[in-house]
């Protein structure tokens, strides 16, 4: 069965302490420059029987993962598929041409990207500075990496870093070997950061988490019904169908402000998972 971790119930309850919501209403909206448009060819468009899902790619953390995707979702592979495990306070697995959990396509298996190396340039964005890292965001993906600090004593003037498991964090799925990812993958429905580091996160949900939640759970899902009718790249999507889609830029003023404000609220328990991104699909 290919499948991502479950940590103890015991231990996911204390990190569920998560007020997003609160006030968002009460927050003036970005600016016009504070908006950032996606790579159409880097956001999925995953209609469902539930509603719709739509996912940035983060081709800088898991270029690998990411082409996989984009070539399976071109394919077809996607359509159709149902979600066949469903945890909740955890996540929702699907991907899998056989629907069973036990399949993946004939291309070769993904090789592990668990983290990447980030360098000056790498557009990552810190909210915190927790025992010797960073913690913070590359585009929609919340990260944690190394403090920049070991940059100066590493040969390629790097650190590594690596996707946290924030709601709405995309996953692959694999097996026992690190290196047997294939075409399963599955969506946070709640945070789970023992997940990290051991399994390849290479996007994140935009819009569409509420309809993550609303699939119908089982391990596995008693003759699953809920599934992807249709996937596509926002490229692929006729001009006149397509969706626009925005997201706030994680370096302008307004995300700034939106992280002290969780962090002043949150406390000690701030979590990077607490921070949402303000979003605009039409």
């Amino acid at each position: 069965m290919i499948r991502p971790l479950l940590a103890s119930v015991a231990f996911l309850s204390n990190l569920l302490a998560i007020d997003g919501a609160q006030a968002a209403s009460e927050v003036a909206p970005p600016k016009a420059a504070e908006w950032r448009t996606p790579p159409p060819e880097n956001v999925v468009v995953i209609d469902t029987n539930k509603g719709r899902i739509v996912v940035e790619l983060i081709p800088e953390v898991a270029p690998g993962h990411v082409a996989r995707f984009q070539e399976l979702t071109r394919e077809g592979v996607y359509d159709g598929r149902t979600f066949f495990r469903v945890i909740d306070r955890f996540m929702a697995q699907t991907g899998d041409p056989d629907d069973t959990g036990e399949g993946g396509t004939k291309k070769p298996n993904l090789k592990a990207e668990f983290t990447f190396r980030r360098d000056a340039a790498t557009p990552f964005v810190a909210a915190a500075a927790p025992a010797g890292t960073e913690v913070g965001f590359l585009k929609s993906l919340p990260v944690v990496s190394q403090a920049w600090n070991w940059a100066e004593v590493t040969s390629d003037k790097k650190v590594s870093a690596w996707g946290t498991y924030c709601p709405g964090v995309i996953g692959e799925a694999r097996d026992e070997d690190v290196n047997s990812a294939n075409s399963q993958f599955f969506l946070m429905r709640q945070p789970y950061p023992s997940l990290d580091k051991r399994y390849t996160a290479f996007g994140r949900v935009l819009a569409g988490l509420d309809v993550v939640r609303a699939i119908k759970t089982g391990e596995p899902v008693a003759k699953p019904q809920d599934l992807m009718v249709k996937v596509r790249l926002l490229a692929d999507i006729p001009a006149t169908e397509r969706p626009t889609v925005r997201v706030v830029d994680t370096g302008s003023a307004w995300f700034g402000a939106e992280i002290a404000r969780k962090r002043a609220a949150r406390g000690a328990d701030f979590s990077v998972c607490d921070i949402e991104l303000a979003v605009d699909v039409n």
